[in-house]
């Protein structure tokens, strides 16, 4: 019996200090939920808050159930730290 079909996948959280990464073989067919547990980030960085808008597949947000395709980069969002049209006019006033 030939062994189901297999794709690999990655899962990254970035820190301005630290990078988790993780390189794995999921079953085809495998969500972005699938890919955060088997990454196994919630027992390395329980500090870590996953959630469903910080979420996301080579940059694009995804849901908790989109199916994965061979080679895809999970990622998981950091909150913002200031909103983007705060920080351009804070930036503006300094010039």
């Amino acid at each position: 019996m030939p062994d189901a079909p297999r794709i690999r996948a990655s899962l990254v959280y970035a820190e301005p200090d630290a990078v988790f990464e993780a390189t794995f073989e999921l079953p085809d067919g495998a969500t972005v939920a699938d890919a955060i547990e088997r990454s196994g980030i919630r027992g390395k960085r329980p500090e870590v808050v996953i959630r469903a808008d910080r979420v996301g597949v080579f940059a694009r947000k995804a849901a908790f159930d989109t199916p994965l395709r061979d080679g895809d980069r999970v990622e998981i969002y950091r909150p913002l730290r200031i909103d983007p049209k705060e920080a351009r006019r804070q930036r503006a006033r300094k010039t």
